[in-house]
């Protein structure tokens, strides 16, 4: 199996975050795979599947070069690479800063990672110094057509993520986040932190900045800028991936209110008020008002969880929302 030593001083001074980039290596997995894992997801890759294939067919060459640095067991490292987190009151990169990164990536070290994702030679035909340059630029158009329109819901999806996580982390700490985080992944005590089920050496991380990514579809990997940061990107939560985006009915929305129609449409599953507040870009304030209504209105019900106050819709909101369509 594949693992990380982690220091004390490593694992304390790990942070969690979101970044564009990673966000968009992740859409273009699913469009690669054409697998969704939830309908939101599908609605999705319905939408934009038709426009990638012509794109593949009018730049075969680009589309061999992306095949071959996404492969099911390992991507290149170029394409991947370590999120940066921004330091303190600074905001973080933006999608052209970190495609910046990938489009500087020197030809050798790209057609070794290429080398690397495929476990073979490299084919003739990506003997190339563009190999970087062209994946940026595919990038750079599932960023354009596919992630950017819908960034900042998708933002607040992540952002809700790394909360629910940080709740988890002080309920149960790291070994209880780590199992839960993506496949293949845990705890193994003494420092050891499984990363993959595969028979790689260990890695020892001391000293260097550990970081943890999460992104709205079914994926994951392990990235890093060795020996300076090592990464972890993983799959947010199905529930908020699924939830956050979903579509607030118009006749719901005309007669609570589409703020707080938006908030209902939400409680299918458990949120606390700071996920809410994350998810639906409303205040904290209004989210707590928009819960009283509910709940006077015997729409919701709350429970504890740790320190935190759950809130979920009950059979009464559940039969609103489906009486509303």
């Amino acid at each position: 199996m594949g693992w990380w030593q982690i220091s004390a001083d490593t694992l304390a001074g790990s942070r969690f975050v979101v970044s564009p980039l990673a966000e968009t290596v992740a859409s273009l997995s699913t469009l690669e795979r054409a697998v969704a894992a939830h309908p939101r997801e599908r609605a999705w890759l319905e939408r934009w599947l038709p426009a990638y294939r012509r794109l593949q067919g009018e730049d075969p060459l680009s589309a061999r070069i992306i095949r071959a640095a996404l492969t099911p067991r390992w991507s290149a490292d170029f394409l991947t690479p370590a999120p940066v987190p921004p330091p303190a009151g600074q905001p973080p990169d933006t999608f052209a800063q970190e495609l910046a990164r990938v489009r500087a990536t020197p030809p050798d070290v790209a057609r070794a990672d290429i080398v690397e994702s495929l476990r073979g030679p490299l084919p003739a035909a990506l003997d190339r110094d563009d190999l970087a340059r062209r994946s940026a630029d595919v990038l750079e158009w599932v960023w354009t057509r596919t992630v950017e329109p819908e960034w900042p819901a998708r933002r607040r999806v992540l952002e809700a993520d790394v909360i629910a996580r940080a709740a988890q982390l002080s309920r149960g700490g790291w070994a209880q986040a780590f199992d839960g985080m993506r496949s293949g992944m845990r705890w193994l005590g003494e420092s050891r932190l499984q990363i993959n089920t595969y028979d790689n050496p260990p890695r020892e991380l001391d000293g260097a900045q550990l970081v943890f990514t999460p992104v709205t579809a079914d994926v994951g990997w392990v990235c890093w800028d060795i020996p300076h940061r090592y990464g972890v990107v993983y799959p947010c939560s199905g529930a908020l991936a699924d939830t956050g985006r979903a579509p607030v009915p118009q006749a719901l929305g005309t007669l609570i209110g589409p703020a707080r129609a938006g908030v209902l449409v939400l409680l299918a599953t458990p949120l606390s008020t700071t996920q809410l507040t994350a998810l639906t870009g409303q205040g904290l304030g209004s989210v707590g008002r928009h819960l009283r209504v509910l709940l006077d209105a015997g729409l919701v019900r709350r429970r504890r969880d740790g320190r935190s106050v759950l809130y979920v819709r009950n059979e009464a909101g559940d039969g609103l929302v489906r009486a509303a369509g």
